[in-house]
This record gives structure tokens, sequence and C-alpha cells, in this order.
């Protein structure tokens, strides 16, 4: 098998073929070593029987086609840019651990989407979306993030247009959207929580209605989002996760966000993710905290209580409040433990006349660092410190910034019924 080395930018035709219909063709080995720039005007393919290694940076102005090996060497951050101005796809036979890249940079100037990806293709590093969508084929093609991959400069230029498989056992955010809106998703593995996790995600700009009956949901959901939605499935694994969705006023229907106010709660409460589960056939309430974005109500993110009851489709919706008696509890979300006498621990007023109650916080990693019963009852109240039953080492000291709160408390109505209540929300830890 002839092998070859490029070791400075060369003419192509010292080393591989280059047909009469300008395709560069590697029907060899071919290795960009370090420090390398090599690129190609024309198509470029790679052979059943080739192995491409791009240790260096390597420039695709046409399409690319493998069917062979295209990887790097490990310990090297081999940088692939796709780069033009007349649309490029990406194509081939070979699986996506055939189809290895570190870091990637798209950025063509053609009228979105700029690329066709119909071949599953592996991300190790880096992929940046500088100006360019790629659309994943209906019937084929995939992106995977393996573990610690990330991704830059996602927006309504540049994201992925299909399917996105996570590797691993870190937070990620799923770079995709449908045509020109970019509606990401984010997980947050939770437990066992393995290295070998995978997690296959895409986002739909279409009624649910159709396939999944809004009209066949839980009791407390009242308007479910029918102009979108996601889908999110276990791949490999066992672990579960906490998901993040998020709503933009582009593709999210107003009764979703536009009662949403940040000095009533309220409404804030009404909002939640809900899932389609396929056993039962019908829409059931995952929960949410509603974050909104910076630029106010328009855009924001939801993130369910806990870890999702399962997998499969989601998306966002409208429940009931519970009617609850006037002043029954009052939570002051902010808490700065200077000793001052003010707010120095997460102050709960009323939670004392429902003794049975729980309350949990979690950090934006979704590590639980406090939990107790009976909250205020004996002095177990949250004052920046991990306690109680906490996955953090006891009575440590927490870092200020934002957090979250779930309290549950069984309430008994007129009549005797008794329903436990629950309530969640930000909490943010300042002068810690």
């Amino acid at each position: 098998m002839k092998t070859m080395t490029i070791r400075s930018l060369l003419f192509f035709s010292l080393f591989i073929s280059v047909k009469a219909v300008a395709q560069t063709v590697n029907t060899g080995e071919m290795s960009i070593l370090p420090g390398t720039v090599v690129s190609t005007r024309f198509d470029f393919g790679n052979t059943p029987t080739a192995t491409f290694t791009n240790d260096g940076e390597f420039y695709v102005f046409g399409n690319f086609n493998n069917d062979g090996l295209v990887s790097f060497t490990p310990g090297q951050r081999g940088y692939t840019i796709f780069q033009g101005n007349v649309a490029q796809s990406i194509s081939g036979s070979a699986p996506s651990d055939y189809f290895k890249f570190y870091d990637v940079l798209f950025n063509n100037e053609s009228p979105q989407p700029a690329f066709q990806l119909s071949a599953d293709i592996s991300i190790t590093g880096n992929s940046d979306f500088l100006n360019g969508i790629v659309r994943i084929n209906e019937t084929e093609g995939l992106i995977v993030y393996e573990n610690n991959a990330t991704h830059s400069n996602t927006d309504n230029d540049g994201h992925v247009d299909g399917y996105v498989q996570k590797n691993g056992n870190v937070e990620f955010t799923y770079p995709i959207g449908n045509s020109s809106f970019f509606r990401p998703a984010k997980i947050l593995p939770t437990a066992p929580n393995a290295a070998t996790d995978a997690f296959t995600g895409k986002y739909f700009l279409e009624n649910s209605n159709t396939l999944y009956p809004h009209a066949s949901k839980v009791g407390n959901v009242e308007l479910i989002d029918d102009k979108e939605y996601w889908t999110l499935d276990k791949t490999e694994g066992n672990t579960e996760i906490m998901l993040t969705l998020s709503w933009d006023q582009a593709t999210t229907p107003g009764f979703i966000w536009q009662d949403l106010d940040p000095s009533s709660p309220e409404g804030m409460e009404k909002l939640t993710i809900a899932r389609w589960d396929e056993e039962k056939r019908l829409w059931v309430d995952e929960g949410g905290i509603v974050e909104i974005g910076a630029g106010g109500i328009q855009t924001g993110t939801v993130t369910s209580f806990f870890a999702t009851s399962g997998f499969g489709v989601f998306t966002l919706a409208k429940v009931k409040r519970r009617v609850e008696p006037v002043g029954n509890i009052v939570i002051y979300n902010g808490v700065t433990p200077n000793d001052d006498g003010k707010n120095d621990y997460f102050i709960i007023d009323g939670i004392t006349n429902y003794p049975n109650n729980r309350v949990s916080i979690y950090n934006r990693w979704g590590v639980k660092v406090f939990e107790t019963t009976n909250y205020d009852s004996d002095g177990n109240v949250f004052n920046g410190h991990s306690e109680g039953r906490a996955t953090v080492s006891p009575d440590q000291k927490l870092p200020s910034g934002t957090y979250f709160y779930v309290l549950t408390y069984e309430l008994t109505y007129p009549g005797g019924e008794k329903r436990n209540i629950e309530k969640a929300g930000y909490l943010y830890l300042n002068d810690n």
C-alpha cells in the first residue's frame, strides 16, 4: 500500500490522483503533520481502502466523501476547515468511528443551509458554526459529539438541522435547530453517570399534535406548544437526565410566554416541560423552573425539577396552578449569610405550619447541596453551607451563585383532604 506524508504545502498531484472531473482522491495513506496547512479546491474523496490522518490544518473548498478511515493521532488537534461560497456536501459510507474530526469549522457564504450531511461524523474537540447550517439527510446522517466535545458560534445562521448524539457524562447543549431557527436543548446527566452514556436529540418545527394528540394529557396540563417539539432518546447506558428546553418568540406560540412576569411567581409557575409518555399514550408534566432571557420574556429556558421520568418527545406546556389558601407560604429566594440580620438564611414564611415538608437545594450542575425535612424546626435552615443529606462535603461553605430549590409539603384542605404541594425556583446566594 502506498504511503503519503505531507510535510509542507505541496501540489496534490505529487501524492494523490486528481481525476479529470477535478476531484482529489486518496487511495492509500495520507497524513497531514502538525504545523502543516493543506488545501484542496476540488472535491475530496477517501476510498474504502484509504486512511486519512489530519494532525495539521486541512482546508476543503469542495465536497468531502469518506468511505475509508478519516481520523487524527491521539494527542493531536487536527483542524478541518470547510469553507467556500458554494454549497458543500459531506458524505460517505463509513461509520462515525471511521469519520473522526478533532476541531472543525463550518464557514460558507452561500445561502443556508450551506452544508448537506449524509454520513455519520464524530467530533472530539470543537465544532465552530461561524457561518453554516448543517442540514442532515432525513434518512441517514448524524453528528456525534464525544465526551467533553464542544461547539461555538451557534445561532440562527449556524447550527445543526438534524440528529445530534452526545456521548459521555458531562452537561451538554445540543446545537440544534430547524432551517434558520436555532432552538437548543440542554441535558445534565445525573446518575449513574457513565462515560459510555449516549443521548440523541433533534428539534422539530412542527405541530406535535399530529403524532402525539394534545387532547390526551394529564389533568393539570392545560395548553401544549403546537408549533415545535424536541426528541431526546437514550442511545446507550442507564443514566437519567435533567432537561432544559428553550423558548423563542420567533417559533414558540405566544400563549406559552406572553403572560410571563418575573415579578409574579404565579405566572412563572405555570410554564413547564411536557413529555409524551408512549406507554400511557398521554402528555405528562415534568415540572419546570423558568429563567427569562437577558433581553426580556421573548426568550428564555425551562428546566425540569428533577431527572425526567423518561425519554422521547418533549415540548413546552402551561399547567393549572394549584389553588392554595391565601398567605399560605411566602418564599424569599435571596440569601446573604453575612450576619447582618437580613436574609442570613433561606426564609420560607409559614413553613412551620406544615411540618410534613422537605426542602432540597441543588447547584447549577444538579448536585444536591442541602436537604432536610421539617424545615426551620430546629435550626435546620439553609445558610450557605452544605448540610443534611448533601452529596458534597458536609458543612462546606458554598460559593456565591445561582442555585435552585424544591419544596414539597403536605397541605390539608377544608374537609380533611390532603395533598402534596410542590414549589420550585431559583435561589440566589450572595456574599458567601
